[in-house]
C-alpha cells in the first residue's frame, strides 16, 4: 500500500481480517500527518456520524461536526486498535513493473509484491494559478494547505482565491480580525449543513444518492454539479464583512484584477484553489492520453494494481473519510482473488505497531 492516509488505513482493516500479508508505505513522520498539517480550526461538513472507517465508531456526539485534531487523533488511534502495519517516513520514489511484479522503489530500499493499492489520496500537489507570478515580493501569498491561522496574517487586506467549501472557511475566520475578500470563479451551490434538524449526509445516505455510481445517470448530474457549499452561503459571508469579487484574472505588483475590470491592493493572498493528482513517481502504464488514470472502480488493466481514495472512483462518496470503505471493501477483495503476496528485501511483520 502506497499511502497511509483514511484510504490505507480502511484497506488496511479488510486486509486483516482476510489475513492478509501487507505493509502501508506513507512519507509522513507521524500518523494522519495530512490532517495535522490543514489550519488550526478546520472543522468537516460531514456529522461524526459519518467519519468513521470501518469497524471503529468516530467517539463523541454522532450529531457533532468534528475539528482536525480529533480526526488526526481518530486515525491515529484507528492505526493502533488494529495493529496496521505502517511505516512512517517511508517516501515512494517510484512504483515500476519488473519482471511481472512490481518494485516499489524508497530511500535507500525497496520493496516488490505482485500487487500495489496506490491509496494516495486526491489532495497530493497543491494548485495555484499562473495568476499568482505576477504578484511582487511585498504580498505574502500562500496555498490554503500552508494557512493554519489568524494570527500569522500579516495586518492589512487579505484576498482569498477559490470559492469552495475551504476558501469560505478560511475567509470567514479571517475576517473577524482582517479586511477580507474572497474572489470567486465559479459561483457554488449554497446547502445547508443540517435540514430539519439532520445532517445533510443523513439524507443522501438514507435515499443512496452518496452511493450513485459515476457512470448512473443521477450520477453523472451529480458530477456536472458538484461544486456545493455545505453550511456556507455568499449571504452569511457578507454578513461577516466578507467582500465578494469575480474571478481573479491578474496580478501585478500588489495589485490583483478581477474579470469584471476592477482591481484591488492586496497585503496577503490565499490560493484556496484546490489540489491536483500527481502520480509523475508512476510508472506503469495506466494513464490514457491526457495523463488521466484508467480503471474500472479502481482496478487498473496492469493486474494487480490499483486505486482506492479517488474523487468518484465509484460514487460520491469515495474519496469521504466515512464512506471510501466501500470501495476498501472492494479492493480488498480484488487483492484475495488475485492470490496476493508481499516479497520485501526484508521481512515485513503483518502487524507493526505505529507509534
Amino acid at each position: 500500500m502506497v499511502g497511509g492516509g483514511q484510504a490505507g488505513l480502511a484497506i488496511g482493516y479488510f486486509l486483516v481480517q482476510q489475513d492478509s500479508e501487507f505493509v502501508i508505505l506513507d512519507a509522513a513522520d507521524q500518523p494522519a500527518a495530512a490532517w495535522r498539517q490543514r489550519w488550526d480550526t478546520l472543522t468537516l461538513f460531514t456529522s461524526a456520524r459519518y467519519d468513521a472507517l470501518p469497524g471503529l465508531a468516530f467517539p463523541g456526539d454522532p450529531d457533532r461536526y468534528p475539528n482536525r485534531d480529533e480526526v488526526a487523533a481518530y486515525l491515529t488511534d484507528y492505526a493502533r486498535s488494529f495493529d496496521l502495519p505502517v511505516r512512517l517516513n517511508s517516501l515512494v520514489r517510484a512504483v515500476r513493473k519488473s519482471n511481472g511484479t512490481y518494485l516499489v522503489e524508497l530511500d535507500g530500499r525497496s520493496v516488490e509484491s505482485e500487487q500495489v493499492v496506490i491509496a494516495t489520496g486526491p489532495f497530493q500537489a497543491p494548485a495555484v494559478p499562473a495568476v499568482a507570478t505576477g504578484l511582487g515580493p511585498e504580498v505574502v501569498q500562500m496555498h490554503s494547505s500552508a494557512y493554519r491561522s489568524p494570527r500569522e496574517i500579516p495586518d492589512g487586506r487579505v484576498l482569498v482565491v477559490g470559492g469552495g467549501n475551504t476558501g469560505y472557511q478560511i475567509a470567514e475566520e479571517l475576517a473577524g480580525s482582517h479586511e477580507v475578500h474572497l474572489a470567486v470563479g465559479s459561483p457554488q451551490k449554497p446547502l445547508p449543513q443540517r435540514i430539519l434538524g439532520r445532517d445533510l449526509f443523513w439524507y443522501l445516505d438514507k435515499t443512496g444518492l452518496i452511493r450513485k455510481t459515476a457512470a448512473s445517470r443521477i450520477g453523472r448530474r451529480m458530477q456536472a454539479n458538484e461544486d456545493t457549499l455545505i453550511g456556507s452561503s455568499p449571504r452569511g459571508l457578507r454578513r461577516h464583512g466578507v467582500e465578494l469579487h469575480g474571478r481573479a484574472v491578474d496580478a501585478s505588483g500588489s495589485r490583483v484584477s478581477f474579470i469584471d475590470g476592477t482591481q484591488l491592493e492586496v497585503r496577503t493572498v490565499i490560493w484556496a484553489t484546490g489540489f491536483r493528482l500527481d502520480h509523475s513517481w508512476l510508472d506503469v502504464p495506466v494513464f490514457d492520453a491526457q495523463g488521466a488514470i484508467v480503471h474500472q472502480r479502481g482496478v487498473t488493466e496492469s493486474p494487480g494494481l490499483y486505486f482506492l481514495g479517488l474523487p468518484w472512483q465509484h460514487t460520491r462518496g469515495s474519496a469521504l473519510l466515512g464512506f471510501v470503505k466501500d470501495d476498501a471493501e472492494y479492493i480488498a477483495n480484488q487483492i484475495s482473488g488475485f492470490g496476493s503476496r508481499v516479497a520485501p528485501e526484508e521481512p515485513i511483520r503483518k502487524h507493526e505497531r505505529v507509534g
